[in-house]
């Protein structure tokens, strides 16, 4: 008789295991946001290799942290918190976050084509500065307002709007090179 498949816990029931230090709930818990954490992680730092070692730092400081967790939003919006803060404290522990001289590059701007692919505008978004790619993937890809966003990068609102428009203006200008 074969036995009958278990249903997947809900994150409320992961979360009550994992703060009684259940293992395999654990191992749940990272299964479960991995992917999608190491992905957000990826987009911050351009590079797989810091991109894992922030995955693995910041689900250390989620599973010492959990009994922190109040449940006023969803477990993986705060895990994603502490991923983004982990994954920009590496950025500028590997790198400093300079600010982009848009005055350098004096390609006019080109207009958004049909065939843009998922890939070409990922490469783009990964030859970024360091600032311009934190800032765009916290506002444009994570969602966060410019005011969340300047407080995780350390900076001002009106800096986090001006990365973010100089971003959009130099993906531009580096797409163009594909449609030329």
């Amino acid at each position: 008789m074969l036995a009958s498949p278990t249903l997947p816990l809900t994150d409320e029931q992961l979360l009550t295991a994992c703060l009684a230090h259940d293992r395999q709930a654990q191992y749940q818990l990272y299964q479960r946001y991995k992917i999608a954490m190491f992905s957000c992680a990826l987009r911050i730092l351009n590079s797989r290799d810091l991109a894992q070692d922030a995955l693995q730092d910041a689900f250390v400081q989620v599973f010492q942290q959990l009994g922190s967790f109040r449940q006023q939003s969803t477990l993986g919006a705060w895990i994603r918190t502490i991923v983004v803060r982990r994954a920009l404290l590496t950025l500028r522990r590997e790198q400093r976050m300079e600010l982009y001289d848009p005055d350098s590059h004096l390609e006019p701007l080109v207009a958004w084509h049909d065939s843009l692919t998922g890939e070409a505008l990922e490469k783009a978004i990964g030859e970024l500065p360091a600032g311009y790619r934190a800032t765009f993937c916290l506002l444009e890809v994570e969602g966060y307002s410019h005011r969340e966003a300047a407080e995780l990068l350390g900076i001002t609102e009106g800096t986090s709007k001006s990365q973010l428009y100089h971003a959009k203006r130099l993906l531009q200008r580096k797409l163009q090179h594909l449609y030329r």
